[in-house]
């Protein structure tokens, strides 16, 4: 029999399938809709499995959070391709699959495959998405935070490959500020990318040999600025507050004492400066904490202070106790694959 255009532009919108393949299935299904879509699912089940081998480093970050914000869900749902990624199917595909992380408490991958979606296993679910979309597609990694005397929020950017979500403590009265605040940090956390939440976190090991690094790397920059005859980058002592103890403290405030005595400042006006001046001192001190630590980086929306002192100045009550982000494809070791010969190598079968 003959079949019409209008056919198959219905299956191709009920399945996503390509116009040959629609049509191919309409023909051996007789024209019939219904026995038509289960060939397409047949055959693209069929290749799946050889799909699932290809290396998956595009796609989208998905972001769920609850109507009264205590809970949300993060995921990383990932494609061969951009563009791919950038199809409604997938956009749909992807908040599909990470409100269903959500729902069923899933912390990776593992127990992920083991659930069930409507009313089919989600391994099975799955595959037919890798059929209809026609390539390999992964839920990596997901995480959940939820809170129950606070309130969680979270952001993701504009392009799907940025995510973040936070959870706080504070007092039930300061929940509708700190809702506000922490989608203001969830955007600065987007884009300044710390990797841990507080100073205390960073790995001491790693402290150590950056200190050696940046030192090294201040002193090779004074270097050049010296032959250009410019003022010198001041060298720090440190690069955390975890090297930073009260001892060395009181030792580089009598110091700074001393300085102003030696200067001929008044020792009445010593209380207005010395505070400025460890400050600073303290500013150059923790430069790894600015840029890997959340808290101790300077906000995005007031440079003037840190994230810390945002969220102290918005309410004291409030505490960030969680927070995760996810960068599209960190960690995945891609594979540079070349389309056109995969392409010939098809046409010729």
């Amino acid at each position: 029999m003959a079949i019409t255009a209008a056919a198959v532009k219905e299956l191709r919108e009920k399945t996503g399938a390509g116009m040959m393949d629609c049509k191919k299935a309409l023909v051996e299904a007789d024209g019939n809709l219904d026995k038509a879509i289960e060939e397409l699912r047949k055959a693209g089940l069929g290749k799946a499995e050889k799909k699932a081998s290809k290396v998956a480093s595009e796609g989208l970050i998905g972001m769920v959070i609850n109507d009264d914000f205590t809970r949300a869900t993060l995921a990383e749902v990932n494609a061969q391709t951009d563009f791919v990624a950038k199809t409604d199917k997938f956009i749909q595909l992807t908040q599909e699959i990470t409100a269903h992380i959500d729902s069923t408490n899933s912390t990776d991958t593992a127990e992920l495959l083991k659930t069930s979606i409507g009313g089919n296993g989600f391994e099975s679910f799955l595959n037919e998405q890798i059929a209809t979309i026609g390539e390999n597609i992964v839920a990596r990694r997901m995480s959940t935070i939820s809170t129950s005397n606070g309130a969680v929020n979270g952001y993701v950017h504009s392009n799907g490959r940025v995510g973040v979500i936070l959870a706080a403590s504070c007092k039930p009265e300061a929940k509708e500020k700190a809702v506000k605040l922490l989608k203001n940090i969830s955007m600065h956390a987007a884009a300044m990318k710390p990797t841990v939440l507080r100073y205390t976190d960073l790995d001491q090991d790693f402290i150590r040999t950056e200190n050696e690094g940046i030192r090294a790397d201040i002193e090779k920059l004074n270097e050049e600025l010296h032959r250009l005859k410019k003022p010198l980058k001041r060298i720090p002592d440190y690069v955390s507050m975890q090297q930073i103890t009260d001892e060395l403290m009181v030792k580089v405030e009598a110091k700074m004492k001393e300085d102003l005595k030696a200067a001929g400042k008044p020792e009445k006006i010593w209380d207005r400066i010395i505070p400025g001046q460890l400050e600073r001192y303290i500013a150059d001190n923790t430069q790894l904490d600015q840029q890997y630590a959340l808290l101790s980086q300077f906000y995005v929306m007031d440079d003037k202070m840190t994230v810390e002192q945002a969220i102290a100045e918005t309410d004291e009550s409030i505490e960030i106790v969680e927070y995760i982000r996810f960068e599209l494809g960190e960690g995945i070791e891609k594979v540079e694959e070349d389309f056109a010969a995969e392409v010939a190598a098809q046409v010729a079968k």
